[in-house]
Parts: C-alpha cells; sequence; structure tokens
C-alpha cells in the first residue's frame, strides 16, 4: 500500500470518528467498538486503524486508559487461557492429563438474554496433575446453536472444545473473567476427590467471538495449591 493511499484511508477514519464524537453519537466516557469490528467497518488493515486512533488522541479526541490484566498461573507457570485450558496448560510444558466427564444439552434460561438461546451444550472436564491428584473442574457452557448442538452424539474435535468451536465457526475475541474462591459442594467435591467444604479458587470466564456473539461461559474450580491468580497494573514511565 502506498503512503498517499495509507493516509487517506487513515484521514477517512479520523474525519468520520470526529463526526461521531462531534454529533454526540459518541458520548464523553463511552468506548469505542473494538479494532476488529472498526477495522472491518472502515474496511481498512488494523494498522491503519491504530494510526487513526493515535491521531484521534493526539488531537484529544480519545483517551486511553491503562489496562488492568490478569493471568492464572499454574505452580509458577503462566497460562494464556485465550486459547483454552488444554492448550495453555500444553503451552506451558505442564504436564497434566484431561478427563472427558460428559457432553449433555441443557437449559439456562438466566443466560437467554446474553446467548440468544435458553439451549446450551454442557461439557466437563477434570484434570489431573503427573501425580494423580485431581486439580480443576471446568463445566463449559456453549450456545446449542450452529451445529454445536450435535456435540454430545459426536463428540469433540481432536479432543478440543476450543477446536470444535473453531470448526463451527466461532474464534474467541474478548470477554471477561471474574475470580474468586467458594467451598466445594458435594457434587464438586465427589468429582476433585476432596473433602466437602475444600476452598477452591472459582473463575468465571465468558468470551464472545470475532462478530459479537456468545460462545462460551466456563466455570473452573482450581487447586489452591497450583494455581494462582497474578495481577498486572499500569504501566512503567
Amino acid at each position: 500500500m502506498s503512503e498517499q493511499v495509507r493516509f487517506d484511508k487513515k484521514s477517512r477514519v479520523v474525519q468520520a470518528l470526529v463526526e461521531r464524537i462531534e454529533r454526540g453519537e459518541l458520548g464523553s466516557g463511552e468506548r469505542l467498538p473494538g479494532e476488529h469490528e472498526l477495522a472491518a467497518e472502515f474496511d481498512v488493515s488494523r494498522g491503519t486503524l491504530r494510526e487513526a486512533l493515535s491521531e484521534l488522541k493526539r488531537r484529544n479526541y480519545i483517551a486511553t486508559q491503562t489496562g488492568v490484566g490478569s493471568i492464572v498461573t499454574y505452580d509458577g507457570v503462566p497460562l494464556d487461557q485465550s486459547a483454552g485450558w488444554a492448550r495453555a496448560l500444553a503451552a506451558g510444558a505442564v504436564q497434566m492429563s484431561t478427563e472427558l466427564l460428559g457432553i449433555s444439552r441443557v437449559q439456562r434460561e438466566e443466560l437467554a438474554l446474553m446467548a440468544g438461546t435458553e439451549q446450551f451444550v454442557l461439557v466437563e472436564r477434570r484434570r489431573r496433575a503427573a501425580d494423580g491428584s485431581v486439580v480443576s473442574l471446568e463445566r463449559s457452557l456453549i450456545p446449542a446453536v450452529d451445529g454445536l448442538e450435535q456435540l454430545p452424539l459426536s463428540g469433540l474435535k481432536d479432543g478440543s472444545l476450543t477446536a470444535s468451536m473453531a470448526a463451527h465457526g466461532y474464534e474467541g475475541q474478548y470477554g471477561k473473567q471474574w475470580i474468586g474462591a467458594e467451598p466445594l459442594d458435594s457434587g464438586a467435591a465427589e468429582l476433585l476427590q476432596r473433602p466437602q467444604g475444600t476452598v477452591f479458587l472459582k473463575v468465571v470466564r465468558e468470551t464472545f467471538d470475532t462478530r459479537g456473539r456468545f460462545m462460551e461461559q466456563v466455570e473452573s474450580l482450581l487447586d489452591p495449591a497450583h494455581f494462582q491468580l497474578h495481577l498486572n497494573f499500569g504501566s512503567p514511565q
């Protein structure tokens, strides 16, 4: 792409966003749409879009907020959860085995507004450390649409929920995560082979795909003897 063409595209994006801000379509404190969405809307590369956003920041139309990022570690090894726990553990060379406990159809009315359906597929898995102890229990809810409703019959692609979702057109783009702790109820305690009431970390993660569709809510119960939360904040000057 020539420098002139890139400049013209950047200028077009800058002008369009300035007009929206000045018309009040984007209010003070309101978040801009994500990079992927804006780049697709204006038919520009993400590099060109970032140049446009930098120009808007320079002209004080927008401001960036220093992010607060959190990562989960296993025995001190950082885990990138964006591609799923299995790949995160493999990438960190963590010796762990995964047991698929079941795949079933369930109904969750409380998620209907966010997901656009009350029908879900529940995928339950637990993971064992090298010594055989169970260190995590994961319950993933995915919408029973677009062919995913067949997973209880067809099983997971290559044993991976992430690969199964991708095969049906779902690739994670962004999401939210809550981390806390709670005592195990009788059902979870039995599956984790721990006494009822043992306190485990609880991570709830909601993921949306590149088209903004809800694609997964996963609840993970993690052994705090192995898993920890690390929080990064601010940026060095």
